[in-house]
């Protein structure tokens, strides 16, 4: 099923994380068959670099609803905190918020509509701690918890992506 309808997908970016064919990741394949129009670009380097081809990409337009997967999860979330006029909204699966670029400098705290999803089996980025940043720095934050690993393939498949996108 598509749900192209109402929505602007060439608004939507999906930021892949650290591993794997980066723009073909599983979560970007099955985003891209509900958003056809949706930008999975390929990011690399170290976080400022990949920061700079974010910026690159989104330039100075508006209404951008970023989709961000671990480290991801951590660019979408930077981005955001640096430039909240340009985000529609954010959803941030398993983010890397813990990672120093975040936690170690703490930003403002920001008005845009975030959804984070973290799973109760993430071995690699603790729950509670990343929680308690989102909580600090979103003050419109909806928080899911769910039963699946760091991956969160098992809920990409199950999540309702039209109505966290609307």
């Amino acid at each position: 099923m598509f749900y192209n309808q109402g929505m602007e997908n060439s608004r939507i970016v999906f930021i892949h994380g650290s591993s794997g064919d980066k723009s073909q990741t599983y979560k970007a394949r099955i985003l891209r068959r509900l958003f056809p129009g949706m930008l999975t670009p390929n990011f690399d380097g170290n976080i400022p670099e990949r920061m700079a081809q974010l910026k690159a990409i989104l330039g100075k337009e508006t209404g951008w609803t970023l989709i961000g997967s671990s480290l991801g999860g951590l660019m979408a979330a930077l981005f955001a905190t640096q430039a909240p006029g340009q985000v529609r909204k954010l959803v941030l699966l398993s983010p890397a918020l813990t990672l120093p670029e975040f936690a170690g400098n703490l930003p403002a705290p920001i008005a845009v509509p975030t959804i984070v999803v973290h799973g109760t089996r993430d071995e690699l980025l603790p729950l509670e701690a990343g929680r308690t940043l989102a909580e600090k720095v979103f003050t419109n934050l909806t928080f899911l918890i769910v039963d699946d690993d760091h991956r969160l393939h098992k809920t990409t498949e199950e999540l309702d992506w039209k109505s966290l996108l609307e």
